[in-house]
């Protein structure tokens, strides 16, 4: 009875242990009230390679004073040109000016800016772009929220009148150009916006110009800041159709010497430009508007380097990996797309030769040659994304052919992979490429994510800054990644215990997995942590044996609703600013503004489905599985008959990718992902059953009997369920006493016998193998 608990309680361990660890955050404390009076002065198109003591010595001594960081421009149109940068300034949140498409050189368009008092003035078309942003935009933006969360505001310059503009287009305080002493218009309002000018082209000298100008006009701003101001300086947007990371500067009262980072990207050394408004009214104590804001208040972290020449090297550094990540990662993904497809198709005719047939008749079998190029093939292509991910740790966006170097150095990780799994001696197994490769896969992401997602950030496989959805933690392919690892893993792991005992290893090693997923000091991704834990509780209930029965279905359900429940609950409980996707979502709901919430999704999940090259490898796989891996020839069928606990695995990373995909606002990426890893393993795993099917199996004496005599005979799983999951002419032949089932423990000891043909490796026939056992 106490043997048969354990798996029980470890079970309910790791469960436990997962929550806690899904619910314990970093203590962030909160913005606190540092300055009477802000001003924040916007340079449209400003780099940290454009700053430097000699051209802008103004705002050098300022960085050396404040606190820098990166500044993801993101707003409702791509890439963000400077009037819909403005605006996304206003609302704190995702804006667009109108539904054009944007012109390669980010004209601006007509933004005429009335002053009928002389003091303030007025937008004409606001109202049209609030009704515009309310209705066809995703993010229900309301232009114009950060005015109208303070008293006053003044705004010098067209492209501040348009992020001071309220909703109804009035601007509080106006000067159409910097004045030559602007301190009383500064100190009239609590909150000052000042046009900059822009920073525009690829000419250095001609951008060098522009940042002179930029900075001759902030040394008069600094000249007339009012006592205990924060002066926030940002590079406002984009100027052409090359999206770009761009400066961020804060000093003031508790800004000193430290890097830029805000709970909305858990990153040090980032911040979006929808964390500048709430940055904003944080620093002067006003209350944040109600749902309205997307971003987060910025704070300053200590670390930063004592020499600003080299802490500016860093942002300037994730600026070109930023730039060089969006040009390679499109192609690398078409390609991978197109090699897997490729190679799903050389696979179907060794497929329909691999089994072996004992007649005269059929067809002769594959060169051995060929098989063992193919299964190299199917492991290098498994280890695609991996070697892609472990690349950036060369910095090759430094080279000017940056995309070559990758490619070579992904090559090389490939080959090094592919030849270390061929050269080890459990390759010879039938599961040994399958569980080498998932656990390998599992790791790198896993520990990239342990050590601070360096690799994904910026990453070729991993997600960029630019499009402002993740800075921290992991992401869309690397979640596809290491749940199909980890439960690949858990499947391959739980084959080798009892039968009694898979269930606790696929709890114990998903359970890991989802702590690493969904940890907001690691993967910090609710979402994903909740879709895992689905995949852990159906792929346990089906380690065992046998199909997703309706009991084994409840169970599992149970069990996973319990751990979301649990976890829901008391991420609701958190601060706003700390809670992860999963409570925001349940705290719309409860206020009623869900249906945005949902809206956003399905808008991104769309967008997603029909432009992503990972949707093509989620849909190749699927065919491949559905139309050729699952048919008899395929091979799928026989060995999910005989490693059941794989087919569990399987069967979750299903349930798991899917979830996510759609809950993530990813669609099929992650399954797509996902994909990419597991159906080249599949394909694998079928060709080595296959060229096994024929082989008789040596029976397991019983009570130290001789070898023939009566007792349980071949494949554990098969005896526990001979006919599930295999077609009538391919379940493994067995001679099982027929006084077996009365000795379970008989059939339980068997399973050392299950794997009697993967011993001798692929293409390593039995002498017997012409002559299939039939009864």
């Amino acid at each position: 009875m106490l043997r048969r608990l354990v798996p029980v309680f470890l079970t309910a361990a790791v469960v436990v242990s997962a929550v806690a660890a899904l619910v314990v955050r970093p203590a962030v404390g909160a913005p606190q009230r540092t300055a009477d009076y802000v001003v924040l002065a916007g340079v449209a198109g400003l780099r940290w390679e454009d700053v430097d003591p000699q051209s802008t010595p103004n705002l050098w001594q300022l960085a050396e004073r404040g606190s820098i960081g990166s500044l993801s421009v993101r707003s409702g149109r791509t890439p963000t040109c400077p009037v819909d940068g403005w605006l996304t300034l206003g609302a704190g949140n995702y804006a667009a000016w109108d539904g054009d498409p944007v012109s390669a050189d980010c004209s601006p368009p007509e933004v005429t800016v009335e002053q009928p008092d002389g003091i303030g003035a007025n937008l004409p078309a606001q109202q049209t772009t609030v009704r515009y942003n309310k209705e066809r935009q995703p993010w229900g933006a309301i232009p114009g929220a950060l005015a109208e969360s303070v008293r006053c505001t003044a705004a010098i310059g067209p492209g501040a009148a348009i992020a001071a503009a309220r909703p109804f287009g009035r601007v509080d305080r106006y000067a159409p150009t910097l004045p030559a002493n602007p301190s009383e218009l500064l100190a009239s309002c609590v909150l000052s916006i000042v046009d900059l000018g822009a920073v525009t082209g690829d000419d250095p000298a001609v951008r060098a110009a522009a940042a002179r100008r930029a900075d001759s006009a902030l040394a008069r701003v600094l000249a007339a800041r009012p006592a205990r101001s924060l002066v926030v300086v940002a590079g406002i947007s984009d100027t052409d159709e090359t999206s770009r990371l761009h400066v961020a500067v804060a000093d003031g009262p508790g800004w000193s010497g430290g890097w830029l980072t805000s709970s909305g990207t858990g990153r040090e050394g980032y911040v979006q430009l929808v964390d500048l408004a709430p940055t904003a009214l944080a620093a002067v104590g006003r209350p944040m508007p109600d749902r309205l804001f997307v971003g987060q208040a910025a704070t300053s972290v200590p670390g930063r380097p004592a020499d600003l020449a080299t802490a500016i090297a860093q942002p300037a550094d994730a600026d070109r990996e930023a730039g060089a990540q969006r040009h390679v990662a499109s192609w690398f993904f078409v390609l991978l797309a197109g090699l897997q497809c490729l190679l799903a198709i050389a696979v179907l005719p060794l497929l329909r030769r691999a089994r072996r047939h004992a007649g005269p008749t059929g067809p002769a079998p594959a060169s051995r040659r060929v098989v063992a190029v193919v299964e190299v093939l199917l492991i290098a292509a498994a280890l695609a994304i991996p070697a892609a991910l472990v690349a950036d740790v060369v910095p090759w966006w430094r080279a000017d052919r940056g995309g070559i170097y990758f490619g070579l150095i992904t090559v090389f990780v490939l080959g090094v992979g592919a030849a270390g799994i061929r050269l080890a001696r459990i390759y010879q197994r039938t599961l040994g490429p399958m569980g080498s490769v998932a656990g390998l896969a599992a790791l790198v992401v896993g520990v990239d994510v342990v050590t601070g997602a360096r690799l994904q950030l910026n990453g070729v496989a991993g997600y960029s800054a630019l499009e402002g959805g993740r800075y921290a933690g992991l992401g869309t392919v690397g979640l596809g990644v290491f749940v199909a690892g980890t439960l690949l893993v858990a499947g391959c792991l739980a084959q080798q215990v009892r039968r009694s005992w898979r269930p606790a290893v696929v709890v114990l090693v998903g359970g890991i997995g989802v702590v690493i997923t969904g940890s907001p000091y690691l993967g910090a991704d609710s979402v994903g942590a909740v879709a895992m834990t689905a995949g852990v509780c159906v792929a346990a209930a089906m380690s065992t044996g046998g199909w997703l029965t309706l009991g084994r279905l409840a169970w599992a359900t149970i069990a996973g609703l319990a751990v979301t429940i649990g976890f829901a609950v008391l991420d609701m409980r958190a601060p706003s600013g700390q809670q992860g996707s999963l409570g925001r979502f349940l705290g719309a709901v409860a206020d009623g503004t869900s249906g945005l919430t949902m809206h956003r999704s399905g808008t991104a999940n769309l967008d997603t489905l029909v432009s992503s090259p990972l949707t093509v490898l989620a849909v190749v796989g699927g065919v491949l599985v559905w139309f050729a891996l699952l048919r008899p020839w395929g091979g799928l069928k026989r060995l999910f008959g005989i490693y059941p606990a794989v087919r569990a695995g399987m069967a979750g990373i299903t349930i798991a990718t899917l979830i996510g995909g759609v809950l993530g606002g990813s669609a099929l990426n992650v399954a797509g992902a996902a994909a990419a890893l597991t159906v080249p393993l599949a394909a694998l795993a079928a060709l080595r059953v296959l060229d096994h099917a024929a082989d008789r199996t040596q029976p397991v004496p019983v009570d130290g009997g001789p070898a023939g005599e009566s007792g349980p005979v071949g494949r554990s799983d098969v005896l526990e369920q001979p006919a599930r999951g295999l077609d009538e002419d391919e379940r493994p032949e067995s001679r099982a006493d027929p006084g077996a089932a009365e000795h379970p423990e008989s059939a339980e000891n068997s399973d050392t016998a299950e794997r009697s043909d993967t011993a001798r490796g692929p293409g390593k026939i039995a002498p017997s193998s012409a002559e299939p056992s039939r009864q």
